[in-house]
């Protein structure tokens, strides 16, 4: 079948090509997940359990950092964590096992993904910034797999050794629950990966001509305040720990700051360009 022009599409043929983009994004996702699913001692004892050993790159380095800075008595150098993960239902690790997989499948087709939904976008821009589409995919995913590495590395380590070492009393034991467990490396992961997509998302909506580099700065001090707040929600309560993961947000808004600045600039070029 031939493509219609996106001028000539009506809005019931914009639903149907939007159907086609969704079952091509969720085909990618079932197939990199089914890989996922058959490495399954790869994706949980090597990558989901990972942070539960104390041998996890994070917690040697933090333990070096602490013992040179004179603390000895630091949670990052114990042998072992004091609590272990059960599955306390029938379904329990099968239900872990699948929804991982999808988790991990959409990870990996994170770059098709993107691709797909700049295919159903682009027809309507310019040729002109269709040109930019590669670069803007590449980009896109790079920024996603960092903030992805970022929170399996740092944020999931901090928390997991804060709340599994925390204890309000000697008389309770902690014993997670599996689903409690991935669902905070999960969560952990998706969200570090969705929040280092600022930068391109501030590009679209200074595109659009919701946001500004002044109305960024203006509100610059509103945005610390909000960093802060979510950087506590994410992290376990320390200080240390919230100021780790508020440093790259911090620095991603400031380079939100100079592409918008970047935007506006060519935009009045272009206006100039017409005049």
């Amino acid at each position: 079948m031939v493509k219609k022009n996106v001028n000539e599409m009506s809005f019931l043929d914009h639903l149907e090509d939007l159907r086609w983009h969704l079952v091509r994004m969720c085909i990618a996702v079932v197939l990199c997940g089914t890989v996922a699913f058959l490495f399954k001692g790869f994706i949980f004892d090597v990558i989901i359990l990972g942070p539960k050993d104390m041998n996890f790159p994070t917690y040697r380095w933090l333990c070096n950092v602490t013992q040179f800075i004179g603390i000895d008595e630091s949670s990052f150098c114990g042998d072992s964590f004091p609590f272990e993960i059960q599955s306390r239902t029938l379904a329990g690790q099968f239900s872990a096992h699948l929804w991982t997989s999808i988790y991990a499948g959409f990870i990996i087709a994170f770059p098709y993904v993107l691709y797909q939904l700049w295919s159903f976008i682009s027809p309507g821009m310019h040729a002109n910034e269709r040109k930019h589409s590669s670069g803007f995919i590449i980009i896109s995913s790079l920024l996603f797999f960092v903030g992805v590495l970022f929170g399996y590395y740092i944020v999931t380590p901090l928390s997991i050794n804060f709340l599994g070492t925390y204890s309000v009393s000697q008389q309770v034991h902690n014993d997670f629950d599996l689903s409690s467990y991935i669902g905070l490396v999960r969560a952990t992961v998706i969200a570090s990966g969705i929040i280092f997509e600022l930068p391109i998302i501030i590009y679209f909506l200074t595109r659009i001509g919701l946001v500004t580099p002044e109305f960024l700065k203006k509100y610059r001090k509103y945005a610390l305040v909000i960093v802060l707040i979510l950087s506590a929600v994410i992290t376990p309560p320390d200080i240390a720990s919230q100021i780790i993961v508020a440093i790259p947000i911090l620095i991603l808004y400031q380079v939100s700051i100079y592409i918008s600045k970047i935007v506006i600039k060519s935009q009045k070029r272009k206006e100039k360009k017409h005049v």
